[in-house]
Order: structure tokens, then C-alpha cells, then sequence
């Protein structure tokens, strides 16, 4: 959660009457996070938010399920190379990894969701490779463009508008997403020396009710889409404020350390969640020891599976992998660089890669999806 914005008309204090120009009394919605403990929004609408008839639903990506059981092996993933499933976003999603904490996969949505979408299972985190529009809510419009994180909270009733060819990786989050705790201070501001700031995000901004004459709601829980009719148009909101709101941050925002020697993974944590740290590897200086390695140094990560979507320019320490390329290493087997990639970044002063890391503290397993774009070749590799 970022900082508290307020956006429209809003009653001068939390639930008393807010009234319209011509007396209208407008209806309250506490949009909340852990019960009513956490994080909160306080909406206004023209009409009660709650009348939902059940419907069948007629939409919704399909819940991941585990391929057979593999030897532990270090994987690679093409992902340009998978079944396009074309249509909206809600459908198109193809799921690639996961465990009880994150969903990972990929999706080339085609055209705007036909109906409105609450996700109450998890927050969604969208790295946009390729594409662009707007991701509407009850909130208001954030637009988003190529290189962008999109942040949707859970339960948020919202619908994609796409413009242009799309490609993404998305995280589907079940533990919430959250700003790292080592770059906030006390009172929840970003640090002066955190690696972004908050000007850096992109708010939403609400145009006021409008009617698109969309009438269906789909909505996720534990796994299952569930479908309902709506009387009236959802976007009704005159006006909120609070702290749970969608954005959008450019991962080229992000402001990465340099250091004499090389750093570990942590010091590229964007994003946080419930067992995953979501990191930005950005173009940037490399170590300027001299006697330095740049490249990563080979490690045993004893507790955690490790995934990086390859965004685009040069990776030092890989070899075989491209734009949209997403290898796997598990935690219970060491994992480095390449053979000779150690040794021929000594004296490297820049990299140009653009990345996405997730680590996760749980096993992922991977879905017949992924195994279907695997590299068969990738574990040797490494001999």
C-alpha cells in the first residue's frame, strides 16, 4: 500500500451522511484488508454496491494444475513459444508456476475484458513486456504502458482495456503485495534513500460515474470463478479516499545500488508479499572494486525457488535465454552463471539487462503449460 489519496467527494468524516447536490444520500463501501485491521478505502456511490444476482459465469482463466513429478533439475521456460490464447486477459491467462503463495504466468490478451472481474483469492502483479491501455475500476482509470508494473488489490471490481498487441507476465499474490518494510520509514513514507519514490507511481484518476453496460461480475474464490449479474452500473463512485488503490510503476523507475562489490538479489527488491520478494534487475554501473566480479556469483539458495522473466538486453550471467525467457532454479541444487560467464565479466563497468526476479519460499510446481515450452537441454548447460 502506498500513501493516502482522496479523489472526488467525500463526507467530511468516516460514515455520516454524504449527500448530493440535489440531497441524495450516497452509499459507503469500507474497501478493506486484513478484516478491518489493515489498510482501508472509503468509497462513495450513487447507488447500494451490494444488489448481485448469481449467475453462471462465462468467464475466467483456468486454475493451475501440477504436471507429473520431474527430477530436480535447474528449467527453462520459452514462453514466446507457447499456444497464444487469445481474447481478454481474463481468459487468456496461462498459468505457469506455482505453490499457495503465487501463481506465475504469462498471458497475449487481445481484447478488453467483457465484464467486470473481482479477484478475492489475490492481489495481481502485471509486468507489461509488450502493450499498453488502461486498467479500469471502481477507483478510476490508470493507465499503463510497456515496462510497467500494474498492481490490481484483491477483490477490487476492475475490467482491462488493452490497446495494442499485449504480452505479460503476471503474479497472482495471495499473501497481498506490500512496499519492502526496509524502504519505509516509521510513519509508512518511502525512504529518501529507498529505490523509488512515491512521484514515481502512476494513481489512478477518476472521471466520475459512467455506464460501459457491462452487467456481468465474475469473481475468483478458492480457485473457482463464481458469476452475477449487476441492476445497475458499478462505476457509480463520486468520490474516496484511503490507502488500497491500483497503479502502475515503471520498472525503469526503479533506482538500483551499486557497490565495490556485487550485491545479493535483496538490494533489487521492488515488491514484497507472503513468501515472495518480487525484484527489478534494470540497466545500470556494475562493482567498481578492482579486483571485482560483476557477474552473479554462484550460490545455494537453501530456501527459496528462484524465477526471472528475462525482459531484454544482454544477461551476463546466461546464455540460450531471451526476451521472454524464464528459468526456474529450486532450491535443493547450487545455481550460477554459465560456464565462462564468471570469468569474462572481470572488468565489465555496465550491464544492460532488464528483468523480473521472484523469489519464493515455497516448491513451485510446474503446469503442463510450462512443459510444453521447456528447453530440454537447459540443465546441462551448466557443464
Amino acid at each position: 500500500m502506498l500513501d493516502r489519496m482522496q479523489l472526488g467527494d467525500v463526507a467530511r468524516k468516516h460514515h455520516i451522511q454524504l449527500r448530493g447536490p440535489d440531497g441524495a444520500l450516497r452509499f459507503e463501501e469500507c474497501f478493506t484488508r486484513d478484516g478491518f485491521d489493515g489498510p482501508y478505502t472509503i468509497l462513495y456511490h450513487l447507488r447500494r454496491p451490494h444488489t448481485h444476482r448469481i449467475a453462471k459465469p462465462a468467464h475466467g482463466w483456468i486454475a493451475p494444475q501440477p504436471a507429473a513429478d520431474r527430477a530436480l533439475a535447474k528449467r527453462h521456460y520459452k514462453t514466446p513459444e507457447l499456444a497464444r490464447h487469445t481474447g481478454p486477459q481474463i481468459d487468456a491467462r496461462v498459468p505457469l508456476l506455482f505453490n499457495d503463495d503465487l501463481i506465475a504466468g504469462v498471458a497475449f490478451p487481445s481484447a478488453e475484458d467483457p465484464v467486470y472481474i473481482a479477484d478475492g483469492d489475490a492481489d495481481q502483479l502485471i509486468y507489461v513486456q509488450r502493450g499498453g491501455g488502461v486498467l479500469r475500476s471502481l477507483l478510476g482509470d490508470v493507465a499503463f504502458a510497456q515496462g510497467d508494473y500494474v498492481f490490481v488489490p484483491r477483490g477490487l471490481v476492475h475490467r482491462f482495456v488493452p490497446a495494442g498487441p499485449q504480452y505479460w507476465l503476471w503474479l497472482s499474490l495471495s499473501g497481498g503485495v506490500h512496499v519492502p518494510r526496509q524502504w519505509r520509514n516509521d510513519v509508512g513514507q518511502l525512504r529518501m534513500d529507498a529505490p523509488y519514490s512515491h512521484r514515481d507511481f502512476k494513481r489512478p484518476e477518476l472521471a466520475g460515474p459512467r455506464d460501459e453496460g457491462i452487467r456481468e461480475l465474475v469473481v475468483r474464490r478458492a480457485g473457482v470463478w463464481h458469476g452475477f449479474t449487476l441492476e445497475d452500473s458499478p462505476l457509480d463512485v463520486v468520490g474516496w479516499d484511503g490507502t488500497v488503490y491500483p497503479w502502475a510503476f515503471p520498472i525503469l523507475a526503479f533506482q538500483p545500488r551499486v557497490s565495490s562489490v556485487h550485491l545479493p538479489p535483496t538490494w533489487h527488491g521492488t515488491f514484497a508479499a507472503r513468501g515472495a520478494l518480487i525484484c527489478s534487475f534494470v540497466p545500470r554501473p556494475v562493482d567498481f572494486h578492482p579486483e571485482a566480479i560483476p557477474c552473479p556469483y554462484p550460490h545455494s539458495s537453501t530456501h527459496c525457488d528462484e524465477i526471472i522473466f528475462y525482459s531484454d538486453g544482454q544477461f551476463t550471467s546466461r546464455r540460450g535465454v531471451g526476451p521472454g525467457s524464464i528459468s526456474h532454479h529450486p532450491m535443493g541444487v547450487p545455481h550460477g552463471p554459465h560456464p565462462g560467464s564468471y570469468e569474462r565479466s572481470i572488468g565489465a563497468t555496465r550491464t544492460d539487462e532488464l528483468a523480473v526476479m521472484a523469489d519464493a519460499f515455497a516448491p513451485l510446481h510446474a503446469t503442463p503449460a510450462a512443459l510444453s515450452v521447456e528447453d530440454p537441454g537447459y540443465q546441462d548447460s551448466f557443464l
